[in-house]
């Protein structure tokens, strides 16, 4: 009986004790999973954070060389302004106004941007590496070649028109043009006998050229008249300074200049004006030729300036970022199309080295 109850007791005890273990098990499946939402509640805190906000801008100023007429720059120019501020917005910036504004030369827009009075510059290089103490070249435009791309001026000549091609290059040529003037058809003549021109020759003629930081209408020419004559531009008797191709054009047809110097392509973005503003009876093909041509010219920048209030490195890449992604619409090719851009890379100063010796040797020549 003794046993039967040491047994009975004993039986009992383990019992309460199973039953005391289950429940210290339950309580601490209870403490884990308390601390398991907590942690989850928390993390769903961190998600539900709002995103960094954009830094705002209240404007930014773009400032356009006059290489077309001003008003037709400001037109064509005009959606970059909304498009530019939608494509920033994407990449960390709300900018408030996009400024566009055309200089009255190349210089001034080489100049706003070193004082700071103007953010973004769309400029040749051979501004660039005249302002570059207070510019900083961020992009380099791309655009289609062109049919013709000798060295030879009758090559351009027997090969007319001139048509794009679908190579994308980073360079142009500079051409020295000759109207339909007596003494402009007298030199094209020449030229498409095959014979050389001598410096008697081009100075016997009226010349219109653009302003002096100008690669196509002045530095290249410049460099042409030295490699072939070594002579410069101010060696010419006659020569007239114009503020825009287009006016270069309009003398041409009206034969008031014998010779302008202009971009490859210029002629097929005037071959209807020339016919019905300027209202000439034979087209651009037929009454102009090519008399001389220069070596290749590094494409327009898009540069910015050092001395702007708002530029930082984030928004110079920002900036970047959005003029090559803007390229690649359809809206965007028709804004760049103005200056026969057709897309762009990202540059560095290093690019423009054989641009800096241009401009030496220009300063040398005056």
């Amino acid at each position: 009986m003794k046993r039967l109850w040491l047994l009975i007791t004993a039986l009992v005890v383990t019992m309460v004790l199973v039953a005391c273990g289950d429940a210290e098990t339950d309580g601490g499946e209870d403490t884990n999973t308390a601390e398991a939402s907590e942690n989850n509640a928390s993390s769903q805190e961190n998600t539900d954070e709002e995103p960094a906000k954009n830094e705002s801008i209240d404007k930014l100023s773009i400032g356009f060389v006059p290489s077309r007429e001003p008003d037709e720059i400001i037109t064509a120019t005009n959606p970059l302004k909304e498009l530019l501020k939608a494509e920033l917005a994407n990449h960390g910036f709300d900018v408030g106004e996009v400024e566009i504004t055309v200089g009255t030369n190349y210089e001034a827009v080489g100049e706003a941007l070193s004082s700071g009075t103007q953010d973004i510059g769309f400029i040749p290089g051979g501004t660039y590496v005249l302002y570059d103490d207070g510019a900083e070249v961020i992009l380099t435009s791309t655009r289609a070649g062109l049919t013709n791309d000798s060295d030879d001026a009758k090559d351009w000549n027997e090969n007319k028109p001139t048509d794009a091609s679908v190579e994308q290059v980073t360079y142009y040529r500079a051409l020295m043009i000759a109207g339909p003037s007596e003494k402009g058809q007298e030199l094209a003549e020449k030229v498409n006998n095959g014979e050389q021109l001598t410096f008697e020759d081009v100075n016997s003629a009226s010349w219109a050229v653009m302003s002096s930081s100008s690669p196509a209408g002045y530095i290249y020419p410049a460099l042409w008249l030295k490699d072939n004559f070594d002579k410069t531009i101010s060696d010419l008797e006659n020569v007239v300074s114009v503020d825009s191709y287009g006016n270069a054009f309009a003398r041409l047809a009206a034969e008031q200049i014998d010779v302008m110097v202009t971009y490859a392509d210029a002629r097929r973005d005037n071959a209807d004006i020339w016919q019905t503003d300027l209202n000439r009876e034979g087209t651009i093909w037929d009454e102009t030729n090519v008399i001389g041509v220069t070596p290749g010219i590094y494409n327009d920048t898009v540069s910015v300036s050092k001395n702007s209030e708002v530029m930082t490195d984030e928004l110079k890449k920002a900036i970047q970022q959005a003029l090559i992604s803007i390229a690649q619409t359809e809206e965007g090719k028709e804004v760049i199309a103005i200056y026969n851009h057709e897309g762009y890379q990202e540059a560095t100063d290093a690019d423009y080295d054989k641009e800096r010796e241009a401009q030496k040797l220009v300063q040398t020549l005056n």
